[in-house]
């Protein structure tokens, strides 16, 4: 990875070190994820990026005037950062022509019942309600540019778990709290879609789980983002105090438009002294999206942070979910599979800092491609002089499904001390005729065998999923081998 690479997206910031079946349920084509909505009684801004249109919506969003000066600081600090020049183009995206702000005409409801019908039609179709009432501890669904339902199970709220809309807790009770700890994980300063973010972002969840408080069920955030030519920029900010454990789902999904969208949300995650988070995405953007996104944690000691993620959508993506393992004995696990299909460039990867003594890091990967679809994975491994006797193992496995897809494994390791282990190994192959012939043999049908084997390769990431996500995942898959997408 070039150190260009390091200065822009995957850059770290040193400032950072200072504290700061059923299968039937499966459903048999992409209508799911692909309806669309009539924009009807919503309130939006003009198109482009401008001072006023921030100003704008940092007066819809109600902001302290320290968060209306902090947007104005990243506008600034976005007209001066560069586009990265070492990724996928991004020619077809032109923030003239996106809408930041897209407000559906309703407040955030509390009640299912309470959301307007054409909105709550959007998430009954893509299951959150069967979903929350059967195994969830708390939801939060997110339309454009805006939470339209949120809700907290009383077991939950009562051993003292935060989780509301990031509005809601900056502008209330906790609004000290988000301003300790907003994008100062993510810096706008960091590249030129943080520092977008930090001008325009809306929506998102706040989550704090106290002391030594254990979340037996996952809580789930969807983004859902309808509205043509638009983008999201929700924030994600969880902090997991010392001892106490999470599982938090995240899902994205959007109907395909024949015009960019655009989405460039920010994930910062803290993960305390001897405490438990796993961070599950299943993202699924339309093949019209650019998605520049950016996830970041920080682990102090005896900490673990574990990521499961899946990218099947989007047009381009540039995705690295970063760890950076400051105190000692932090531990992070990162599984995760891309499929890029017709149309995809899909830039993926994951990068583990090493601070803290003891630390150890753990990066499996299954990357897939299709139609022509180009799929690269990067990953960076930093051990620095403090971290000895830290360990590293990466393993990345990619998987060409014909003979005009691509792709690409760029690693990188920077190690600054001898008392470490650090191990990379990356496998690219093709679906083995013998195993086609095999399955064929026993009556199998080609496409069907195909598949098969698809799925048994992907197998290892789904099985770190909820049922009812492996179940989506898999059909993601399905739906890809069939060219359905």
């Amino acid at each position: 990875m070039s150190d260009t690479v390091k200065d822009s997206a995957l850059h770290f910031d040193p400032a950072i070190d200072n504290d700061t079946d059923d299968i039937n349920a499966i459903l048999e084509s992409s209508s799911i994820y692909d309806f669309k909505d009539e924009e009807t009684d919503f309130y939006k801004v003009d198109e482009g990026l401008t001072e006023d249109i921030v100003k704008q919506i940092s007066k819809e969003k109600h902001d302290p005037k320290w968060m209306q000066e902090f947007r104005l600081k990243s506008l600034e600090l976005y007209k001066k950062i560069q586009i990265p020049d070492w990724g996928p183009p991004i020619d077809g995206l032109n923030m003239d022509n996106i809408v930041t702000y897209v407000r559906p005409n309703t407040k955030m409801k509390g009640s299912w019942d309470e959301v307007p019908e054409e909105i709550k039609s959007a998430f009954d179709k893509l299951g959150i309600p069967q979903a929350e009432h059967e195994y969830l501890a708390g939801v939060g669904a997110q339309y454009d540019s805006e939470l339209v339902y949120h809700n907290l199970q009383d077991h939950v709220a009562q051993q003292g778990v935060i989780y509301s809309d990031l509005e809601s807790a900056l502008n209330g009770e906790y609004a000290e709290m988000v301003k300790e700890y907003f994008m100062k994980l993510v810096p706008p300063t960091d590249h030129k879609f943080a520092a977008l973010h930090g001008a325009v972002w809306s929506g998102g969840s706040f989550v704090y789980v106290p002391k030594g408080v254990k979340v037996e069920i996952p809580l789930q955030s969807y983004f859902r983002l309808n509205a043509k030519g638009a983008g999201q920029f929700e924030h994600t900010l969880i902090i997991v105090d010392e001892g106490a454990d999470l599982h938090f789902i995240e899902g994205c999904s959007a109907p395909k438009w024949n015009v960019a969208n655009l989405h460039a949300g920010c994930v910062e995650l803290y993960v305390k002294k001897n405490a438990k988070l796993r961070y599950s995405t299943i993202e699924n953007w339309s093949k019209n999206m650019y998605n520049l996104n950016t996830k970041r944690a920080l682990v102090e000691e005896g900490g673990r942070m574990e990521w499961v993620s899946g990218s099947f959508g989007s047009h381009v993506s540039y995705l690295y979910p970063t760890t950076i393992l400051k105190g000692k004995n932090a531990v992070c696990d990162y599984t995760g599979i891309t499929f890029a299909g017709k149309g995809q460039n899909l830039d993926t990867g994951c990068r583990m800092v090493h601070v803290g003594k003891n630390t150890s890091s753990l990066v499996t990967t299954k990357s897939l491609s299709k139609d022509g679809g180009i799929g690269t994975f990067r990953s960076s491994v930093e051990i620095l002089p403090t971290a000895k006797k830290s360990k590293s193992s990466v393993d990345c496995q990619s998987l060409m499904l014909d003979d005009i897809s691509r792709s690409d494994t760029i690693p990188e390791m920077d190690v600054r001390t001898d008392d470490c282990d650090i191990g990379h190994e990356a496998k690219i192959g093709r679906i083995s005729d013998d195993a086609v012939f095999y399955l064929m043999s026993r009556g199998i049908p080609e496409d069907e065998a195909r598949a098969m084997i698809v799925s048994g390769f992907a197998d290892p990431i789904s099985k770190e999923l909820p049922l009812e996500y492996a179940a989506e995942m898999n059909n993601l898959i399905k739906l890809e081998m069939e060219g359905n997408m």
